[in-house]
């Protein structure tokens, strides 16, 4: 017989599954032309709105349990950050089309692939989480944390690229605000990986 999933690790592992589905869209959609940036950045926003549902699924459970399988405020925190991961994507969704950037460069990809590959851990992370598997979250949260500090050398290599090769100040600004959009993305992962090793402190 199965064992019984608790609402709220159901209800953390939907967000988690819809972080990982967006993450992975976010990063294989193929940008071609203007118009493919309104389809890129509207379906960024479905994926956060069905986020911001899920948190407040987990806020109003909160509200009425009794009982809770871990501190209230660590499931609450989870929720939280893992939300943020999603709301920074699809302000960065939001930032591509408002600038019509139809075409990533290096660094840009760079980010992302670090990105995806720390919401990847997250998933991997919630799933040990549901399953009481704490002992073996860690080694998905330092790997969150290689993600993120990859990620501030990225920043550093392309502030200093765009400001070495760029001579359009218009395209410098624009550029600059996605990298470190995306490097606030890196840092919402990282808070995620910290809140998790809480759960694991508290709970051990």
């Amino acid at each position: 017989m199965a064992k019984k999933v608790d609402k709220f690790s159901a209800l953390l592992s939907n967000i988690s599954s819809n972080l990982d589905e967006s993450v992975d869209f976010f990063t294989e959609y193929k940008l071609k032309n203007i118009s493919d940036l309104k389809i890129f950045s509207e379906k960024m926003k479905e994926y956060e709105s069905k986020g911001d549902t899920f948190v407040h699924e987990v806020i109003k459970e909160l509200n009425d349990a009794f009982i809770t399988p871990i501190e209230r405020e660590d499931i609450l925190q989870l929720a939280m950050s893992m939300d943020d991961v999603l709301d920074g994507l699809e302000a960065c969704a939001a930032l591509f089309e408002m600038y019509s950037i139809t075409e990533a460069d290096e660094f840009m990809l760079k980010f992302v692939d670090a990105i995806q590959g720390s919401v990847h851990e997250i998933q991997k992370a919630v799933e040990l989480l549901s399953n009481k598997k704490l002992a073996q979250i860690r080694e998905h949260a330092i790997k969150i944390k290689d993600f993120e500090s990859k990620c501030d050398n990225i920043l550093r290599q392309s502030i200093k690229h765009l400001f070495t090769v760029e001579k359009d100040p218009i395209r410098i600004i624009q550029y600059k605000e996605i990298y470190e959009d995306l490097e606030d993305i890196a840092d919402f992962c990282q808070t995620v990986a910290n809140t998790l090793e809480s759960i694991i402190m508290k709970n051990a």
